[in-house]
């Protein structure tokens, strides 16, 4: 939201966010935005203005959780055992992905915004980077693994799990497969 908008435009602006949180949460990323501008109190061109495409809106829903996760990084950069500590992010990851409804359609790469690109993956790649390059030299994790490899992997895993009657335990046993590998350690 730009800085010199006008007093009724920054309220607006607050109003759309709050009500497209709990519209989110309710509905997840499908949420209805004419729901959201009637609940609102604006027309539906107004949440557009604002918000251009579902995914900008997605985004600005999800902006808070990406800073906490953003900073859970760079608390965790520091630890002596970068596997753990990677895999504790990763499982941080999984957690606000399946109990904040449509972070996951955030974080997908296949919906960016067409002008900005997607934020929300751009600032978790940024701040995940030195975690997964920590694990890489430590052995811990193929060198070949990116964080938007990853990424991609929990949003699927989210994605997939979203209906389930315990996503949040599907989803943490999934990706406990996705680490572990699908064959015995021989």
């Amino acid at each position: 939201m730009p800085g010199q908008q006008r007093a009724d435009a920054r309220r607006n602006y607050a109003r759309i966010l709050e009500v497209a949180e709990a519209e989110v949460a309710a509905h997840g990323a499908n949420a209805s935005l004419e729901q959201i501008a009637r609940t609102a109190g604006v027309g539906s061109a107004t949440v557009r203005r604002h918000f251009p495409t579902r995914h900008a809106l997605l985004e600005a829903v999800s902006q808070e959780r990406i800073a906490l996760l953003a900073a859970r990084a760079q608390e965790l950069a520091g630890e002596p055992d970068s596997r753990r500590a990677l895999l504790e992010w990763l499982d941080d990851v999984v957690s606000y992905c399946v109990t904040a409804r449509g972070l996951a359609a955030a974080l997908a790469y296949d919906t960016p915004d067409p002008v900005h690109g997607n934020s929300c993956s751009m600032t978790l790649e940024e701040s995940a980077a030195p975690l997964l390059a920590h694990a890489a030299r430590d052995g811990a994790v193929s060198p070949d693994v990116t964080v938007g490899d990853l990424i991609a992997l929990i949003v699927g895993i989210t994605l997939t799990t979203e209906r389930h009657t315990d996503p949040e335990g599907e989803a943490r046993r999934l990706f406990r497969i996705a680490v572990a590998g699908i064959s015995p350690s021989s």
